[in-house]
């Protein structure tokens, strides 16, 4: 089946659903005909406070592997808790929650502690929110190393967690290792669970792929087509549906760099680093994909650097939590494992304008891009931009043959000046006439930055 046909079957049946069609990013070329005198922007995200202190007896240096659920207004924490280093699965690790109100400033019970004693499903335990309309409990969980498999969890208040079965869901296997975080979400695109678990790949970290009808039961592990993306290590993936586009997944993935050193021994012990954890680097990446075994690595470059300070070169450390969630108006965080095997650990926000992880970006010369065919499901054209005070946005509408609508050209449509994660387009014509029929646009821009875009009633 040929690209264009494919994008207008996996959007037919938002027709019988809803005026209101899937939102678009600009994460990658798969909605690209051409880009000219443009580019697709990396995001910039900054710099915000320190959200949690790991300073209590039982959580530590070595605490790790974060997941933050956005959860009907409350924000809840999910990660290890482990005061030293040793081997996975080890006794004293456990699963430790945090809550917050507003995804800033979370608190700690005075028992934190939500799962111990059973080793070592405590080293990587990773929680959702089931989607599924199926579903009889609403968390779910995974969790396991690779002498045990990974067991399944779930939970009614996301507090209080059982085994679904003694045995494993996923077996015992040298391939994968299940030796970093492993997820699992209900895929509302896919109709399916779907998981992205760790393995060793031709000696480099890499992430296979496996779905399930009932959570229970799973398909063969597929490994994930980077598309000619360079193979370095992905120590963890952390995909997951966008919150405000979920037929696209996407992960702030940690991307490790074994044996790259940058602190000497005197600056590790200035920093106070276990001594066996400062002899590799680690940033993070952005992945992207609508489903199936590919997976785009468009932007190449580095998502986060370690940035200033000597204590955030060290091994392990920069590793994004699991999850991209809402902090207020037009805003949306990620959370960073910071200062990794040291005193000083702890868990750091970082902010992103809303649908900020990528963009449609043009200088002052100005720039196009052209779609393939989509389907036109709404009287009107939302975007989510911003311009200088000189620059500006228009966007074309044109049939599949790429000529202009009359009304829809880019004579007829209004420029849109201004900064809004929420704006429609205004023309001369009427998009409604177009409605159920595939269509190109054409975006124009200069000076500005168009983040994403959707058809609306």
């Amino acid at each position: 089946m040929r690209r264009r046909d494919l994008l207008l079957t996996a959007a037919a049946p938002l027709l019988a659903q809803s005026q209101e069609s899937r939102r678009e990013l600009f994460l990658d070329e798969s909605l690209v005909e051409w880009i000219r005198g443009a580019e697709l922007r990396l995001g910039t995200p900054v710099e915000k406070e320190v959200v949690l202190k790991l300073d209590r007896p039982h959580e530590g240096p070595f605490s790790a592997y974060f997941t933050v659920l956005h959860d009907n207004g409350r924000y809840r924490l999910y990660y290890r808790g482990v005061p030293e280093a040793g081997n996975d699965g080890r006794p004293t690790e456990t699963t430790c929650y945090a809550e917050s109100a507003d995804g800033i400033h979370f608190e700690k019970p005075a028992n934190n502690i939500l799962l111990q004693g059973q080793p070592p499903f405590s080293h990587n335990f990773c929680p959702f929110i089931d989607k599924n309309p199926r579903a009889t409990t609403r968390y779910k969980a995974i969790s396991g190393i690779a002498t045990s498999g990974l067991k399944a969890w779930v939970s009614d208040d996301g507090l209080k967690w059982r085994a679904l079965q003694e045995a494993p869901v996923m077996p015992a296997t040298k391939l994968p290792m299940f030796d970093s975080q492993n997820l699992a979400f209900y895929s509302e695109s896919e109709n399916c669970y779907v998981a992205y678990v760790r393995q060793f790949r031709d000696r480099v970290r890499s992430i296979v792929r496996a779905t399930s009808t009932d959570f229970v039961n799973w398909s063969p592990y597929v490994p994930l087509d980077l598309g000619g993306a360079p193979a370095d290590h992905l120590y963890t993936n952390q995909l997951h549906p966008y919150f405000r586009a979920p037929h696209i997944y996407v992960g702030i993935a940690a991307r490790f760099n074994p044996k790259r050193q940058v602190l000497t021994p005197e600056e590790a012990r200035e920093v106070g680093v276990h001594p066996d954890y400062f002899k590799d680097t680690s940033d993070s990446v952005l992945l992207s994909t609508r489903g199936g075994d590919t997976v785009s690595r468009y932007f190449r470059e580095s998502f986060l650097r370690p940035g200033l300070g000597l204590n955030h070169w060290v091994s392990r450390d920069n590793y994004p939590a699991l999850n991209i969630v809402p902090t207020g108006e037009g805003e949306m965080s990620f959370y960073v494992n910071r200062h990794y095997g040291q005193p000083t650990s702890h868990l750091q926000r970082y902010a992103l304008r809303t649908d900020g992880l990528a963009s449609l970006h043009a200088g002052w010369r100005g720039g196009e891009l052209l779609t393939v065919p989509v389907l036109c499901t709404g009287a009107n054209l939302e975007l989510n931009f911003a311009t200088s005070a000189y620059g500006g946005v228009r966007v074309q509408v044109l049939n599949e043959d790429e000529t202009p609508i009359p009304g829809l050209a880019l004579g007829d449509c209004a420029e849109m000046i201004g900064d809004r994660i929420a704006r429609n387009v205004k023309w001369r014509g009427d998009l409604k006439q177009q409605t159920g029929k595939p269509v190109r646009l054409l975006f124009s821009v200069k000076d500005a930055d168009v983040y994403s875009w959707r058809f609306t009633a």
